[in-house]
């Protein structure tokens, strides 16, 4: 006798997706280093077996402007993945949250932007959150590149800064206090950008801001 299949519905727990927005403020300047155009072109180059022709002359300006994350209306930006892995980055420290969990219960949103790729016609959609506080100045670093030698570095250095993060996260795996609380951990103990505590540096540190540091931003 034939036996009778059940459909069994297949029930998914429902996602609790919110919203909420985060201000951060700079304890440290912020370093940003794009990949410049030029940058691209050599390494395409390379790996097309492109002849390599004279070495250009360094252009400290050129290296500067270059390293910036230019938003569409002009003002700067910097990569929202780089707050999210910093966030992801400081579970580490903090009880109760790991890094898998975290990295699949919120994204950090930003602002759409094409950035015209190495290869003609090419282009690639960046997200970035916009950095408040200012023109960023021209940085000089001294660095070490393979086998010891030493080269000048120019990139975008803001002093005095702040961001406001957009936060949307699932309900279920975190709530508002903890996603605060990883991203003030995240300002102290990762930071983002070049030389940053994750990298043993000092840049790129940052706080989740109080009132009183919104009542200053707002009079400001």
């Amino acid at each position: 006798m034939a036996v009778k299949k059940e459909n069994v519905g297949i029930e998914l727990p429902k996602l609790d997706i919110r919203l909420m927005e985060v201000t951060v403020i700079g304890d440290s300047p912020l370093i940003v280093h794009a990949w410049s155009q030029k940058a691209k072109l050599e390494m395409l180059g390379k790996q097309m077996k492109v002849a390599k022709g004279a070495k250009e002359a360094k252009d400290p300006k050129a290296d500067f402007e270059s390293s910036l994350y230019r938003l569409a209306d002009g003002g700067y930006g910097f990569p929202s993945v780089g707050f999210k892995n910093a966030a992801v980055t400081a579970c580490t420290s903090v009880a109760g949250i790991t890094k898998i969990a975290a990295r699949q219960a919120f994204h950090i949103l930003g602002e759409d932007v094409d950035v015209e790729g190495a290869f003609e016609g090419t282009k690639a959609r960046h997200n970035l959150v916009r950095i408040d506080g200012g023109a960023p100045s021209m940085r000089e670093d001294t660095v070490r590149v393979g086998m010891g030698t030493a080269d000048l570095r120019y990139r975008g250095e803001f002093a005095d800064w702040s961001a406001k993060l957009l936060v949307r996260y699932n309900g279920n795996v975190l709530s508002e206090s903890q996603i605060l609380n990883i991203l003030n951990v995240a300002g102290f103990a990762v930071g983002v950008g070049e030389w940053r505590p994750e990298k043993d540096g000092m840049s790129g540190m940052f706080h989740v801001a109080t009132e009183n540091d919104l009542a200053k931003l707002e009079a400001a």
